[in-house]
């Protein structure tokens, strides 16, 4: 019975994490959420307390995700050049958006329908996750091994293509997760490495 109420919440916000990304936060209800898991609206509320409770732990959730990946990625990768280091982040985002493509969308497009303070928590967290690209952006043009260019825009543009895969990325498809984040990798890297003058 001490399982019950955890696996239950899970349940709930994983049904929420598919009926956000589908329709978006604010198109659905509680109510839909409630059938989709065949509960009554009443039942629903033994476990969360409100909407927004449940995408902010979808959002919180699926941050961890991302800087707990990052972290390996980042140990991993240590002793390599920046090219490497880039290559092993960007495919550490990769991995985590094809493993839960619905919990990475909803954190992708979803995360600004929370109350202010925790937009700003959002926000304070995907800043230092992004820090992670802009240092080593930083790091492979002082290196001389990426070609000068503003680190918050490379990093920026970085992240815009990889969060691009929450939207198309299908388990199943043509690719697997592995051949995208290779795939993905070489154009990052080539991105900060060739002069497109």
């Amino acid at each position: 019975m001490a399982t019950e109420a955890p696996t239950r919440r899970r349940a709930i916000e994983d049904m929420a994490s598919a009926l956000f990304r589908e329709r978006g936060y604010a198109a659905t209800s509680v109510r839909d959420i409630a059938r989709a898991l065949d509960l009554q609206g009443a039942s629903l509320y033994a476990h969360v307390t409100s909407k927004e409770d449940v995408l902010w732990a979808i959002v919180d959730r699926a941050a961890s995700t991302f800087e707990t990946a990052a972290d390996r990625a980042a140990a991993s990768s240590r002793d390599g050049d920046a090219a490497s280091r880039l290559a092993a982040l960007v495919r550490a985002h990769v991995a985590v958006i094809a493993a839960d493509p619905e919990l990475a969308g909803v954190f992708i497009t979803e995360w600004r329908h929370l109350s202010p303070a925790r937009r700003d928590a959002v926000l304070t967290r995907r800043d230092a996750y992004e820090e992670r690209f802009r240092a080593i952006i930083v790091d492979g043009m002082a290196a001389g091994l990426f070609s000068p260019t503003d680190p918050a825009i490379a990093a920026t543009f970085v992240l815009t293509a990889l969060n691009g895969l929450a939207g198309w990325y299908r388990p199943g498809g043509r690719l697997t997760p592995d051949r995208i984040a290779d795939h993905y990798a070489e154009l990052a890297v080539r991105t900060v490495t060739e002069d497109h003058r």
